[in-house]
């Protein structure tokens, strides 16, 4: 295992066990003050904090590929799902940031409600009658939210929604946003670590100012970008990388980790462009990470009084 020194308050290790093992493993677990990130491909991730692990849209299936099957574009997987959901030892939270199946899976998530019976789902408002069907639950196992809450889901662990536009800032006859990206707070105090997962997301004029209100410590951001009306396939898009790196710097955003990208091969971005940016940004002071498997990003609390 390597560790490379980053970011001022992150590190990146790489690991060749498998992720469930690794996971299991609580002597690789985080330590007082830390967050532990793992990426699951396209918008997924492992959160891990002070004894607490959550999944944050996870696509750990093939459901798009048994719906697609035959079609122009039959979402065949260019990688591999890193995690069985049936060999996960622990699950507190899952958090869904939209309806769409590569972010709200039933082929992931009615398996984990089905393994782990008190688990709880957050998702919007906007959409509880379909996180419902695809969740496999009633209502009771539900977090639904909206833009501009703050919701305590778990013991000093907050989430505030923020509106995201994919591809258009939508709302619904009662005020709700069907798009969410989360800022999830861990911690309360001084030492906590705020995270920012903008799910689908297009540039809007409002969301640099509003995420600079939460800031947070690090940006999880989508960097696919979006190619309808060239290509005609019809798959609502995100943030370009450059759309990326300028909502990250105009949120005052410490660091970021670029993903959605190396899933499906009509709709993804080259690793080494990723990796290109990240060299350049870093000379100018922000630290770009790109997603990858077999790699755990350890992010410690900043010292707010810097």
């Amino acid at each position: 295992m390597d560790t490379l020194p980053l970011a001022t308050h992150v590190s990146v290790e790489t690991f060749t066990t498998p992720l469930h093992k690794r996971l299991a493993d609580s002597t690789h677990g985080p330590q007082a003050g830390e967050v532990l990130l793992y990426w699951l491909g396209q918008a997924g991730f492992v959160i891990e904090w002070a004894g607490v692990r959550m999944l944050i849209d996870p696509y750990l299936s093939d459901s798009l590929a048994h719906k697609y099957r035959g079609t122009r574009f039959p979402h065949t997987r260019m990688m591999a799902p890193p995690l069985d959901p049936a060999a996960l030892d622990r699950l507190d939270l899952v958090l869904c940031t939209h309806r769409h199946t590569d972010h709200m899976d039933p082929g992931t998530l009615q398996p984990l409600a089905q393994r782990f019976p008190a688990l709880k789902f957050v998702v919007p408002a906007a959409s509880i009658d379909e996180a419902m069907k695809r969740c496999g639950v009633d209502a009771s196992r539900l977090i639904p939210v909206n833009a501009e809450q703050r919701v305590d889901v778990l013991p000093r662990i907050s989430v505030s929604p923020i509106a995201s536009a994919h591809e258009t800032l939508d709302q619904d006859e009662h005020g709700l946003y069907p798009w969410l990206g989360y800022v999830i707070e861990l911690g309360n105090d001084a030492e906590s670590i705020r995270l920012y997962h903008s799910g689908d997301c297009v540039p809007y004029a409002e969301l640099p100012a509003q995420l600079a209100r939460h800031a947070p410590d690090l940006a999880l951001l989508p960097v696919n970008g979006r190619d309808i009306e060239r290509s005609g396939n019809g798959v609502p898009g995100n943030f370009t990388l450059d759309e990326a790196v300028a909502l990250a710097k105009a949120g005052g955003v410490r660091a970021m980790l670029a993903h959605h990208y190396g899933l499906f091969d009509f709709n993804t971005v080259a690793p080494e462009t990723i990796d290109a940016r990240a060299q350049q940004e870093r000379a100018a002071g922000l630290e770009i990470y790109r997603a990858q498997t077999g790699r755990v990003w350890r992010m410690r609390a900043p010292d707010r009084r810097e």
